[in-house]
């Protein structure tokens, strides 16, 4: 099915969704202006408190535009995309006196004592019912190389990171795709494997949790291998093919962006590497039925999407339809036309 049309109506159903999918405009412009004034709040109270904060920088599903907006699946409300909020601090004599994530829950309760304030293992999230948005503030330390940062998990774990690379990982990618021919691009597809791991953990009842980090490295695999089609629905049945296969295989999945090799660790039973930091392993905690499990998954969505195009091609529109929303939801059918 390599010559699939871009004019058919099913490839133009899933272009409406992806488009719907996303965060309007108005939202994405909303959540830069509060960013902004939780970001100048904030630093506020940590420079008063003696901290030295290097910088703030963008990071998560809005920096990359991978996010998805806010939406009810069933009786609760999937928030749609993450506002990571960073702030990157100098160790010194001050940040001895208590670990950072306490300081900056007492910054969020000072600025905001009428909001929802909870502590994750590595930051802090603060909710803003009236407009809808909910921030991850994430204290990190400066690392020991330029760009670099170190976040502290409330476990005492350290990861050393670096946002700017991350955040150019996705942003390179989507460029590409944004030059290629086709209108299939790298964070759209990922905007969709999103929302179809959405749908089918709510289906599940969380049998297994795919965090998003995970979504974004397998999404960049598949485009390694397979490319863009310059259809969605060849796309998604290309990349749900090959990720069932690698996934089952358990096949190392890893990119050489930062860095030219890998050493794997035999006792763990999978392997999908930070492309940033080789020795962070991702998938260090899955057990061998949540691999096989995700594996089930996108082979079901494969065939789904293959079943799809089949319909569509014979003119079938009905059931092209309701192999889709197997994928997205029944949702998929009230804004892809």
């Amino acid at each position: 099915m390599s010559s699939y049309s871009h004019s058919s109506k099913l490839h133009v159903r899933i272009k409406n969704f992806v488009a719907w999918i996303a965060p309007p405009k108005e939202s994405r412009d909303a959540i830069k202006q509060k960013s902004d004034e939780v970001r100048k709040k904030i630093l506020e109270k940590a420079e008063a408190d003696g901290l030295t904060v290097m910088e703030t920088p963008y990071s998560g599903s809005f920096a990359t535009r991978t996010g998805l907006r806010r939406h009810m699946l069933g009786l609760t409300t999937t928030e749609g995309q993450d506002i990571d909020l960073p702030f990157v601090v100098k160790k010194d004599k001050e940040t001895e006196f208590a670990p950072l994530i306490a300081r900056f829950k007492k910054y969020a309760e000072q600025c905001y004592p009428d909001h929802d304030i909870e502590e994750t293992k590595s930051s802090i999230k603060i909710t803003f019912d009236s407009e809808k948005l909910t921030f991850d503030l994430v204290p990190m330390f400066e690392g020991s190389k330029t760009g670099e940062q170190v976040l502290i998990r409330n476990t005492g774990e350290q990861i050393t990171t670096c946002i700017e690379k991350h955040r150019e990982f996705i942003r390179s990618r989507t460029a590409e795709t944004k030059n290629t021919a086709g209108i299939v691009t790298f964070n759209d597809m990922i905007r969709l494997l999103k929302w179809w791991r959405i749908v089918k953990e709510h289906e599940t009842n969380n049998k297994i949790t795919i965090p998003s980090f995970l979504i974004n490295l397998l999404a960049a695999k598949a485009y390694e291998v397979c490319g863009d089609e310059t259809t969605y629905p060849q796309t998604l049945a290309n990349w749900f093919s090959y990720l069932s296969h690698i996934v089952k295989g358990k096949e190392p999945v890893w990119f050489k962006d930062y860095y030219t090799s890998v050493t794997l660790d035999p006792n763990q039973t999978w392997a999908v590497i930070d492309p940033v930091m080789s020795g962070n392993n991702i998938a260090k905690n899955w057990s061998w039925y949540e691999i096989q499990d995700l594996s089930d998954w996108l082979q079901e969505a494969a065939e789904a999407a293959n079943r799809a195009m089949v319909a569509d091609l014979q003119g079938r529109d009905g059931d092209s339809l309701q192999h889709l929303q197997l994928l997205f939801g029944k949702i998929f059918s009230s804004h892809c036309d």
